[in-house]
């Protein structure tokens, strides 16, 4: 993406906190033009449209979210119990917060369902495939055999539990994807092999 002046910035982040919120049909470009504080004039100077507004604030906050969780896994122990806890604990705090609505890309996807060549659409896809194949070498680098499925059940649980929150507006729902991610992991310990028989010392 290229470097964005501070105007181009403004605008962004306003654009994808009204569709987040409110949803890409129910927000205008007047109201994202006040929210930044900008002329509908210097809005359409920017963007030429609102189709190229949504794509363009999208494609900025992927490259945030995705920043956002390289610095997690960076921090984050390398063992997969810790890593589920620390993933859907992350959830928890998230879903405290007054502002949260799901994840947007997810959001922008189903809103947007009846238009799958939109370029939105597009760019949720790969941000939600990105964030997934990261989480994979994550548990991969912890040691975690068939890394990329089980990123993919994980990843799954973790959107489940953030529409189900949203849903019913309890937070539990992350606590109990988590208990299904252990379980997920319980395979993952080394099986013990047994003695042969044959070679079992007699009384």
């Amino acid at each position: 993406m290229p470097r964005l002046t501070n105007p181009e910035q403004t605008i962004l982040t306003c654009a994808y906190r009204l569709f987040h919120r409110h949803g890409f049909n129910r927000v205008s470009m007047d109201e994202i033009a006040a929210a930044a504080r900008v002329t509908k004039r210097t809005l359409y100077y920017h963007f030429r449209s609102k189709d190229d507004l949504i794509a363009l604030a999208l494609e900025h906050q992927h490259e945030l979210a995705v920043a956002t969780f390289r610095t997690w896994t960076d921090r984050i122990s390398r063992k997969p119990e810790a890593i589920v806890a620390s993933l859907f604990s992350e959830l928890r705090k998230w879903a405290t917060q007054g502002n949260f609505f799901g994840s947007g890309f997810t959001r922008i996807a189903f809103e947007l369902a009846e238009m799958p060549g939109h370029p939105a659409r597009a760019i949720a896809r790969r941000h939600e495939k990105m964030i997934e194949d990261l989480l994979a070498e994550l548990l991969l680098s912890a040691g975690v055999r068939s890394a990329r499925r089980r990123a993919r059940q994980i990843y799954t649980l973790l959107e489940g539990a953030a529409a189900m929150i949203l849903v019913h507006g309890d937070r539990s729902y992350a606590s109990a994807a988590a208990e299904v991610g252990y379980l997920i992991l319980v395979d993952l310990a080394p099986i013990r092999k047994q003695r042969s028989p044959s070679r079992r010392r007699s009384g």
